[in-house]
């Protein structure tokens, strides 16, 4: 057994993009943050297979440490909690659970005592070696064509490959089977999704019934609570999304525009997503575009709209060439609702409008 290998944050994360989005949310889950009060720490043991008489004394040993270091103070002011974790299974399936242990646990830090092909399997996931290949399922029409025009320069930039890209009618009448077929047989590390509604639903629950979802990472990029009700459960495991708003983002806007809603709406409020976000924004922005312009001739509207702020489930909003720039969440699907894991703060449009 080799001694113990520390791994810190900064580095367990730099190199996720190979095994889950890389190239096209850069540096998306490189900055998870711990729980508040907690220092986490990943506990890379052997607890199964020929090495397991070595867990016990590595466990009770750390746990000592552990103590010991909480009665001195913790580390920087928090009390270390200790998360162990099986280094004895098949070296992918470890390095599997240091990813969980990254996003779900959102650990500090991973210490460790196990075989060299654990180290080699664990250190190619957290650096990013290997391939890194990519398939593109989307619907047949502008959005998705141009989202996965930017998705294809960020793989490319990131050193990463297209293994397939398909389009399909808007509403197809296929369940997704033929192409969830030639998915599977070309192996990629992440499918990106920009298929909505029905077809986002089909297309997920046809992924999950070839079983893809223990090995393929997905990120949609309009996938929304109405949505993942409707892909249930049972075929959400490994599937994120990134939006500008998710309904348990525990922003202080989003909580009194959630509360605004449950007192008008009572037991019967409507399930809130992005689109209904989107909506509440549209009146405020009609609103102050017309009481700034003084009327609602289209000159008027227009020259009223550069530098204009208006309420939105979020926050205020300000315009800049008919766009607006926007906080976007990525997030874990568990079950049916979200876990954001990580917040990109006032990312540009990238499109503007003549003035």
């Amino acid at each position: 057994m080799p001694p113990f290998m520390i791994i810190d944050r900064r580095t367990m994360l730099a190199g996720t993009a190979g095994a889950l989005a890389a190239g096209i949310v850069p540096g998306a889950l490189r900055r998870a943050v711990a729980a508040d009060g907690e220092f986490k720490i990943g506990l890379l043991i052997p607890l199964s297979g020929p090495a397991a008489l070595f867990g016990p004394s590595n466990q009770g040993c750390a746990e000592l440490a552990a103590d010991e270091v909480n009665a001195a103070g913790g580390v920087l002011g928090r009390k270390i909690k200790l998360i162990p974790t099986d280094a004895g299974a098949a070296p992918a399936e470890v390095a599997k659970s240091v990813v969980r242990l990254m996003l779900e646990e959102k650990v500090d830090l991973v210490i460790g005592s196990h075989d060299s092909a654990v180290r080699q399997a664990v250190e190619a996931t957290v650096k990013g070696k290997g391939a890194k290949s990519f398939y593109l399922i989307g619907n047949d029409y502008v959005w998705a064509r141009n989202s996965n025009e930017a998705a294809k320069s960020y793989i490319s930039a990131g050193g990463g490959t297209i293994a397939g890209e398909e389009y399909v009618p808007l509403g197809a009448p296929n369940r997704f089977e033929e192409i969830v077929t030639r998915i599977k047989g070309a192996k990629p590390d992440v499918v990106l999704i920009t298929v909505i509604g029905a077809d986002n639903v089909n297309f997920n629950r046809a992924f999950a019934s070839f079983g893809l979802d223990k090995d393929i990472t997905r990120l949609a990029f309009l996938l929304e609570e109405n949505t993942l009700q409707g892909i249930g459960a049972e075929s959400s495991g490994n599937l994120y999304s990134c939006m500008a708003y998710f309904a348990n983002v525990g922003s202080e806007a989003n909580q009194k525009f959630k509360a605004a809603m449950k007192a008008k709406f009572g037991d019967k409020v409507p399930q809130l997503s992005t689109l209904g976000a989107d909506a509440y924004a549209g009146v405020h922005c009609a609103k102050a575009l017309v009481d700034k312009a003084g009327s609602t001739e289209a000159a008027a509207v227009a020259a009223a709209s550069q530098g204009l702020s208006f309420a939105t489930a979020g926050g205020t909003a300000t315009m800049t060439g008919r766009h607006v720039d926007k906080d976007m969440y990525l997030a874990l699907c568990k079950a049916t609702e979200f876990e954001v894991v990580k917040t990109f703060e006032k990312i540009a449009s990238g499109q503007s409008c003549p003035v």
